[in-house]
This record gives structure tokens, sequence and C-alpha cells, in this order.
């Protein structure tokens, strides 16, 4: 437990001793225990001190765990000589019952429907150099109700006479992209001196009320849009005698697109793949986009497929577009732990509070543990969560022991015991790096 304090010493300016001591009591118990992260299986895996009403007050505090996660990461992980990148996505976590607070029907990408959960929207930070997503900030998003759709009234064809060019109306955002720009500006205020200017989003927010939303806070947007986008060249032709220079040139053909623009054409066994880069216009935004087509091509039956990457930024490179949207699967992968290791998928909390204590916890856990894991990966570079967990969970199981081990005991048999007990469950076991205390 003392590297966990050790680790966590940092956050005094944020919590009181008594809330300190709950959370590296608490983390010690995630560490350590089996089963599912529940209130009660933690009580169960505490140490001196660790009772149910512990636990459930612990849960009911008003923490801050922006301004905790970022503390953690300022004295632990960032490094001014770093890129970094914000990256954002919704986690759903199926629930059943009725009385959780923000319980809803949102779509699930694993089960392809709609189902009973909840929602939250991730931001994290993302080392471009590292090529790894620290969370920084999780809210949840609650249940809206569907709007009754109303038909527009038909509109007559052309442009009506009179009308003259104006600067595109700003978007009616919807509940979730007002959330998105909520937490943006906090977490600008605290990643200022980081210098942070793109922000990368799936394909969810390919659209213009998304883009809006990012650059009005001078943010640059990285995503994708949809396969069958209508994005077009500038017009290159002649002035006319009269009237406005068309702004739209050709349409864009996916499936004959111009050499001109080709970066690269590789073959990767039975494929050839090829990276397109462009300039170009799309209807419902104002300004030009960066935009980057990546074909790949089966040569045995010709079948093609393409994905459409863009940026706002226009300064961008290929090379760095691509390299920034494949960076934000890393956020995936804190969703990952925080449900396969950090109890996201187990928590049986109910109120408001208690619900945003409990995935707060999970994402904390998330950073803690990747700090954790850095000494011992330094003598086994695939040491992971499991090993980590597996090494605690024999440290708790030693600390029984030698309650029950007579005084004198041999000099050896505590390493022993302990080199014994890691094995339990490790796939990678590196016990001499964690001190018995």
């Amino acid at each position: 437990m003392t590297e966990i304090i050790a680790l966590l010493i940092c956050l005094e300016p944020l919590l009181c001793r008594r809330v300190l001591k709950q959370l590296a009591m608490v983390a010690t118990a995630m560490l350590s225990m089996s089963g599912r992260v529940t209130m009660l299986g933690l009580s169960r895996w505490t140490e001196g001190g660790g009772s149910y009403r512990s636990v459930q007050r612990f849960f009911q505090e008003q923490i801050e765990w922006a301004e905790l996660q970022w503390l953690l990461l300022t004295s632990h992980v960032i490094k001014a000589d770093r890129r970094y990148l914000l990256a954002g996505d919704e986690v759903v976590v199926s629930k059943s019952g009725k009385k959780t607070h923000g319980l809803g029907r949102f779509y699930s990408s694993l089960a392809g429907k709609s189902i009973p959960s909840l929602s939250f929207l991730s931001i994290a930070l993302l080392d471009v150099e590292e090529g790894r997503a620290y969370p920084l900030q999780v809210e949840q998003m609650m249940p809206q109700p569907k709007a009754k759709a109303v038909p527009a009234p038909p509109k007559p064809r052309g442009r009506p006479k009179g009308s003259k060019n104006h600067v595109k109306a700003k978007p009616v955002l919807s509940a979730g992209l007002q959330l998105l720009q909520s937490m943006l500006r906090g977490i600008l205020d605290r990643v200022a001196p980081l210098q942070v200017r793109h922000i990368v989003l799936d394909g969810k927010y390919g659209n213009y009320p998304s883009t809006w939303a990012v650059q009005d806070l001078g943010l640059q947007l990285i995503s994708k849009m949809r396969h069958d986008a209508k994005l077009y060249l500038p017009y290159a032709g002649s002035k006319p005698p009269s009237g406005p220079t068309a702004r739209y040139g050709q349409r864009l053909n996916y499936a004959h697109l111009d050499e001109a623009y080709r970066l690269a054409c590789v073959q990767a066994g039975a494929y050839q793949e090829e990276v397109y880069h462009f300039q170009l216009y799309h209807k419902d935004y104002p300004d030009l986009l960066n935009v980057v087509v990546l074909v790949k091509t089966q040569l045995k039956s010709g079948q093609r497929s393409h994905v459409i990457l863009f940026s706002t930024d226009l300064s961008l490179s290929a090379q760095d577009l691509i390299t920034f949207y494949s960076l934000r699967f890393q956020i995936e992968f804190t969703f990952r732990d925080a449900k396969q290791f950090w109890g996201l998928e187990d928590f049986m909390n109910v109120s408001e509070r208690a619900v945003t204590n409990a995935v707060n916890l999970s994402f904390f856990m998330v950073n803690l543990s990747t700090l954790l894991l850095r000494p011992f990966r330094l003598e086994q570079p695939a040491f992971s969560v499991l090993d980590l967990k597996a090494t605690y969970r024999a440290r708790r199981y030693l600390i029984e022991l030698l309650i029950l081990l007579p005084d004198p005991s041999p000099p050896d048999l505590v390493s022993q015991l302990f080199g014994r007990l890691t094995r339990l469950g490790a796939i990678h076991s590196q016990p001499s790096l964690l001190l018995v205390t």
C-alpha cells in the first residue's frame, strides 16, 4: 500500500486526509480483489478500517474527479516536451432495474441495438509519442425524449429572387454536443500549457454541428465521414462574364480517384492500399476541409472499399491526419480496462452521486494502474493488469498468512510464500518489485 500512497500523496491539495486514506484503501482493495467490483465486494477485500459503512461513505463523498485526474497526470505522467491531443467518445454500460440515475435506452455497438443502459461521455489526453490515452473527465449523458418529427414545408426549386450570400448560421447543438462543449471548456483551461490544438472524435461526430462546437472553442477537429459523403473539388474553371464565380467544382468520384492526388500505393499480400490527399468542399461546411481517402482493393476480385478521414486543420499533413485518427482507438482501451478490471460494468449504485463516484473511480484506476505497471515493465515489458492484480492479491493473502505464522519464523519463509502466491492467476510474474509492507 505504501507505493499507492506515494502516488496519491500529490492529491492532498484536493482531498482531506480522511477521504485520501479511503481512496488509497479502496484502490488497494480493487487491485487485490477477485469477482465483481461492488461496494460489498470492496468491503470484503479492504484491510483494517474498511467496513461496508466506510465504503458507502466514500461513495457518497463530493469529489472533483476531473481535478483529481489532472493533478495525478501532471504529477506523474505529463511532460512539457511531448505532443498531446484530445480524444472523446461515448461508452455505454448495460444496466437492469428501474432506479439507477440516468437509466435509459442507449445504442450499444457491442449489442448492435439500443439496450437499457447508462451512457457516459469520456474525454482523454492522447500522448502521441507514447501512443497511450489517459482519461481526463467523464460525465453522464442523460436520456433525451424523442422529438416528434415535423415535416418541413416544401421549398420551391432554385434560389429565391433577390437572395444574397450570407454567413452559415449557427447550428442547433444537441444535448450531447452541449455536454461536450461544457467539458472541453474546463479541460482546455487545465491543458492550456500543453498547447493542445486538435481533438479526435469518431464518425458519429463527422458532421457540421460537431465541427462548429469544436471550432467555437478554438480546437481543430479530426474525424471520419460517411463513405458516401458528397465532396467537391474547388472550382478551377474560368470566371464567368457575369455573376459570381462558382464555388464547387467536380464532385469526387470514389471509384475513379485522380492519381495526381495519390500519395502512396502499397501492395500488402492480396490487397493494394492507396492514400489520396485532397482539400475539398462539402456543402454542409462553410470552409475547405483537409481530406484523406484510404482505398483498399482486393487484387483478385477487384473489390474496393474506402475510408474518408477529414480535419478542419488545412496545415495538417496526410500522414499526421492518419496517425492521429488511428490513435483515437486508444480511448477504447481505457473503456475496456475500466469495464474488465475496475468495475465499470459491475457497480450497483443507484443515486446520482454514488453513480458518478463509481464511474469516475473506474477511470481513475485506469490511470493509477498505468503508473503502478511502469516499474514492473522495466524488467518484464509484457507485464499486464492481470499480473498486477495477481501480485497485489498475493500480497493480501500473505498478510493474512503472516498473522498465523509462529514467532520467530524462518528468515526466507516470507519471500518463498510471496513467490508462490504471486504465481496464482498471473501470466508474467515479477514479485520482486512489490514491497511487502
